[in-house]
């Protein structure tokens, strides 16, 4: 189902421009009074460079992110927005789905998080060092 419905309390994971204190992150975004930032965490993909922003494809790499609690799903339209999500899977650049976050040893929580996955090929893109986008590498996407 594309753009499933959210609710408020749900967790998402930010693994690139959305995290806290990134470079790039989209000022018009209320992050910060929409939701509450929590602890890092760990998730399974494949982290690569897309030129100034990260996308999660499928994989086993154990990657970084942080945990974000939705409190005003109001949010999450203008969020699918800056991800540039569409009603048609055919053209989204991402795809809001849920994912089960993980220890620091690869082992599932049991705790279940929306994240914004990559919906393009990945070919000649570098992979992202230890699953780990750096604060400072972010560039403004729009």
């Amino acid at each position: 189902m594309t753009n499933p419905p959210v609710q408020s309390g749900d967790l998402f994971v930010f693994y690139g421009l959305l995290k806290l204190g990134a470079a790039g992150q989209p000022a018009d975004l209320p992050l910060g009074t929409a939701g509450a930032f929590g602890a890092p965490c760990r998730f399974r993909g494949r982290m690569v460079d897309l030129g100034g922003f990260p996308g999660v494809v499928a994989g086993d790499e154990l990657c970084h992110g942080i945990r974000w609690k939705l409190d005003d799903v109001g949010i999450v339209g203008p969020m699918d927005e800056f991800e540039d999500v569409t009603d048609d899977p055919a053209t989204s650049l991402y795809i809001r789905t849920r994912i089960p976050l993980c220890d620091d040893s690869g082992n599932e929580t049991g705790e279940t998080a929306w994240i914004y996955w990559y919906n393009k090929p990945v070919d000649g893109f570098p992979p992202v060092a230890d699953g780990n986008w750096p604060l400072d590498a972010g560039k403004t996407r729009k």
